[in-house]
């Protein structure tokens, strides 16, 4: 081979390596080019997911707060209620304490003026359950002139009682000094002057100079002296003695007393 053709093949494959190793360049920039992009993703799609998990983050703060929030006011709420039933609770028992207070006081003012009136009264059927027969200034064959007081038809037996306070100034037979046909008899003198007398009685149960009550058992009525039949004979009397007797009916009328 000549040396022409030598230098000629010499210089074609310089230019081959040469392009090889352009053409492998160009490869290499190539690929890290597609390397660095593939970065510049990698970065942005990191960057998206990091805003998106603080938004996430965020909104998950934000509705905790909000469910604190509503607990909070529940428990608000449910305080106030309480606290306005506990009120509404303490407001009905002192209305109930009071509305009783004021019940207790009107029964007690109600028993004062009972008492009051019981006692502004102070006189006393002489005894219970009866029917009223022979009355005050009646006629009949059963007396000297008229009846002097008013008969109070009860079994032999029932319990008399003082219709006034007073002491008894006579008790006895024979009329406790006023006649047989009164029988046994009770006289009790009162201190507005006037006198009771409780006649035909079975039993006689107090003594003279003895100071009764008011309604006080003095003895039990009977069919003794001039007597058809079981009765107490009641006489108001201005002295102790037979003949000065008045109505007793409208005596203890004027007393406050109806019998």
């Amino acid at each position: 081979m000549s040396q022409r053709v030598t230098s000629r093949s010499f210089r074609t494959s310089k230019l081959r390596t040469r392009a090889a190793v352009l053409a492998a360049g160009l490869g290499v920039s190539a690929v890290m080019g597609a390397g660095v992009a593939m970065a510049a993703d990698t970065g942005v799609s990191a960057s998206a997911a990091s805003a998106a998990g603080a938004v996430q983050a965020q909104a998950a703060a934000q509705a905790k707060a909000a469910e604190a929030a509503k607990t909070a006011a529940a428990a608000k709420a449910q305080a106030a209620a309480a606290k306005k039933a506990a009120a509404a609770k303490a407001a009905a028992q002192q209305a109930a304490a009071k509305k009783a207070a004021a019940k207790k006081a009107a029964a007690k003012k109600a028993a004062a003026k009972k008492a009051a009136a019981k006692k502004a009264i102070s006189w006393v059927a002489p005894v219970k359950h009866y029917t009223k027969t022979a009355s005050f200034a009646q006629a009949g064959g059963m007396w000297q002139s008229t009846h002097s007081g008013q008969d109070f038809a009860v079994p032999t037996g029932t319990p008399v009682s003082a219709a006034h306070g007073g002491t008894v100034v006579k008790a006895g037979g024979n009329g406790a000094g006023d006649g047989p046909a009164y029988g046994n008899a009770i006289v009790i003198k009162h201190a507005n002057g006037t006198y009771s007398q409780y006649a035909h009685l079975s039993r006689i149960d107090v003594k003279i100079g003895q100071i009764v009550a008011t309604g006080q058992h003095i003895a039990l009525s009977g069919n003794t002296g001039n007597s058809s039949g079981p009765h107490l004979h009641f006489e108001i009397r201005t002295t102790p003695n037979y003949g000065t007797a008045v109505d007793p009916v409208a005596f203890l009328r004027g007393k406050g007393l109806t019998v």
